[in-house]
């Protein structure tokens, strides 16, 4: 019976297979359950950003290193979601089940924007480096426009937009819970919630890539010309895969919003637009485990190094993106995964 489970979350796309895998995976989810037990209420708020921008890393693992497309798009639909969950709650409060109304309607207009976007990008046959392009050009465009929303004028009902000083004064996420409200203020009952989600969207997403469409969206990254003389319509694979990449980032900046109170354009800049390239290039862009790995080493890494300043920050994850690309082009956690996979193996083998 296990073994048909596993079989769902395995395949030849993936770093982690077989026991050993799952072993580590469950130690580790229980550390994380068990943390909160033995830490300050105030750190595992903390912890909760890093966790939440896991779902844009792994949006973009399967936008790129599934699908073979470059997009510095995640920012700008992190940034649509988190300005709409703003407007949303902030006009028309959370009460009575509309925060969670709220969570989803923000997630879906960005997903909304990312098919409209897609659709004259990949139906209009732009591939490749000028994809990338695009996306970061609309990503700074819509900085640029939230930048310059200071003026009274710039309100959406209640919501003030505020320009560079960003939006606040929104309610944390709150979600309808047996007849009650649940409200999930950065503390533990937050950091349980966005967990479980990590780990659902993560297990999902692993279902999802072993599964046909995955193995279609790998197709077309190795040779699009000869997926579409098989018969799949490359196009719309590859729309699919930016629009629940998009939908991820959404639900990142939804959650950061709820979780800070506040969001600002700086947050689809050129330097968060190239961030999450950095994770998933550092960790395995080919690979969902890979890349929540390395987000997370990643992302702690650059807080921690922005404690001496951000410039030198920036400096290390450069140098860190250019000693992938040179030395391990798949991945550095990827590489390191494989390393131990072989040498498991090998143990096997000699007994």
């Amino acid at each position: 019976m296990l073994s048909r489970i596993f079989k769902r979350f395995e395949g030849p796309q993936t770093m982690g297979r077989g026991p050993v895998f799952w072993s580590l995976f469950g130690l580790v989810l229980v550390a994380a359950l068990v943390y909160p037990l033995f830490a300050d209420g105030y750190d595992v708020g903390n912890n909760i950003y890093f966790l939440n921008w896991t779902f844009m890393a792994l949006g973009l693992s399967v936008i790129w290193g599934y699908g073979g497309s470059l997009s510095f798009g995640q920012t700008a639909f992190f940034g649509i979601a988190g300005y709409s969950y703003g407007i949303l709650t902030i006009n028309f409060g959370t009460a009575s089940g509309l925060g969670l109304v709220s969570v989803l309607l923000a997630v879906a207009i960005a997903a909304l924007f990312a098919a409209i976007l897609g659709y004259f990008l990949f139906f209009g046959r732009i591939s490749g480096i000028f994809l990338g392009i695009v996306t970061l050009s609309v990503t700074l465009a819509l900085e640029r426009f939230m930048a310059q929303t200071a003026g009274p004028e710039w309100k959406v009902g209640s919501a003030r937009l505020n320009g560079f000083n960003g939006m606040s004064g929104m309610p944390p996420l709150t979600l309808p819970w047996f007849g009650g409200e649940l409200v999930l203020f950065p503390d533990i009952g937050l950091y349980y919630v966005v967990l479980g989600l990590v780990v659902a969207v993560y297990l999902g997403l692993r279902v999802l890539v072993n599964s046909k469409f995955g193995n279609v969206l790998v197709a077309i990254r190795e040779n699009p010309g000869r997926a579409e003389m098989l018969g799949y319509d490359v196009r719309r694979y590859q729309l699919a895969a930016f629009i629940l990449g998009a939908a991820l980032a959404g639900l990142s900046g939804v959650l950061y919003t709820s979780w800070g109170q506040y969001i600002t354009p700086s947050s689809m800049g050129i330097t968060s637009a190239a961030l999450p390239i950095i994770w998933v290039a550092v960790g395995g862009r080919s690979d969902l485990t890979a890349t929540l790995i390395g987000t997370l080493v990643v992302l702690s890494a650059f807080q921690a190094l922005t404690i001496y300043g951000s410039q030198y920050a920036l400096v290390v994850m450069g140098l860190l993106l250019v000693c992938t690309v040179l030395l391990a082009p798949k991945g550095l956690v990827a590489n390191a995964g494989l390393l131990l996979a072989s040498l498991f193996s090998r143990k096997g083998g000699s007994k």
